[in-house]
């Protein structure tokens, strides 16, 4: 019997077996990742450089594409490697290091976006508390819960994880270390207790769910009554890109991990997992800034100022002829 102490690396799954597609599959992630990292870095930049957007909403967005900047970074670039040099090992470590920055990210993300949820029902529901009741002090305090809650969940997850003994090799039917393909390999009722977090960990996630959606049925209530349509339209602009991140997230999220075992492959769960890793932190800086005026102009501005900044060096260089 052969525990985790005795493995020294674990095998991914390989994304195709000829070279050409491992090449296509390198240099299409390669263009998924750079948009995912243009995207969330000019959002970042745009909201801690414009003054305007210094609000709760955009502190918790910026807190978010830094989050989504950390989430995309812990799986693709391994993959990337992987297709490019024609591998599939990842290193104890590695594989370790994954499991902890997956579940982390991805769990402060989500506690993010239901502290999201809540900004926009006082936002909207009870604007005249907001000042009061989302002051700088308790955005801080409410992020930090939500990076705090993801990091005890990954330090969690993660020891009891790599505590249990493997019985059934060292390969992982995934492109990237995952906590319920590695329990596969595990030794029959010695997955029990990290099988037990798992299902608290859902209670938890399905409560934050329901908290999410009741905010919204009483943003939506709120938002009908407001007599003016260009006040109407402004609300919905603030709310609708958070409710998308939200739905994209938990529906492909769900999708992963509740579809029946009669239609699962590891084909089919390699493309889902793509789409719950990798889709969601590359998308959602164009989801937020699709609706949002206010973002897209800061993000406009800086585009252009960078722009003209870089078109005065070259010109003003005593190179240029």
């Amino acid at each position: 019997m052969s525990n985790c102490s005795s493995i020294t690396e674990f095998l991914l799954l390989a994304f195709a077996d000829t070279r050409e597609l491992q090449l296509l599959h390198f240099w299409l992630f390669l263009g998924i990742y750079l948009a995912a990292l243009l995207g969330n870095g000019l959002i970042i930049t745009a909201i801690a450089c414009d003054h305007h957007l210094h609000t709760p909403m955009y502190f918790f967005l910026l807190n978010l594409s830094l989050l989504n900047l950390g989430f995309i970074s812990t799986t693709l670039p391994k993959a990337m490697a992987n297709s490019l040099w024609g591998t599939r090992a990842i290193c104890y470590t590695g594989c370790a290091a994954q499991v902890f920055f997956f579940f982390f990210l991805i769990s402060a993300e989500y506690s993010l976006l239901t502290v999201m949820a809540y900004d926009r029902y006082i936002a909207i529901c009870q604007p005249l508390h907001y000042g009061t009741l989302l002051g700088s002090r308790a955005c801080v305090h409410m992020a930090a819960a939500a990076w705090g809650t993801g990091f005890l969940y990954a330090v969690l997850h993660t020891a009891n994880t790599f505590s249990i003994p493997l019985c059934h090799g060292n390969a992982v039917e995934q492109f990237f270390c995952e906590i319920p393909q590695i329990l596969k390999l595990s030794c029959s009722d010695a997955y029990v207790r990290e099988v037990g977090l798992l299902i608290l960990s859902c209670f938890l996630i399905f409560g934050c769910f329901v908290f999410i959606v009741l905010s919204y049925v009483q943003i939506f209530r709120a938002v009908l009554r407001i007599p003016s349509e260009q006040g109407r339209h402004k609300a919905f602009s603030t709310c609708l890109p958070h409710l998308a991140v939200v739905s994209l997230l938990v529906s492909t999220a769900l999708f992963a991990h509740l579809k029946p075992p009669s239609i699962s492959s590891p084909s089919l769960d390699l493309v889902v997992a793509v789409l719950y890793s990798v889709v969601p932190p590359a998308v959602n800086p164009l989801i937020y800034s699709m609706r949002n005026q206010e973002l897209k102009g800061a993000v406009q501005t800086l585009m252009t100022r960078c722009f003209s900044e870089a078109i005065y060096c070259v010109t003003s260089s005593p190179y240029h002829f």
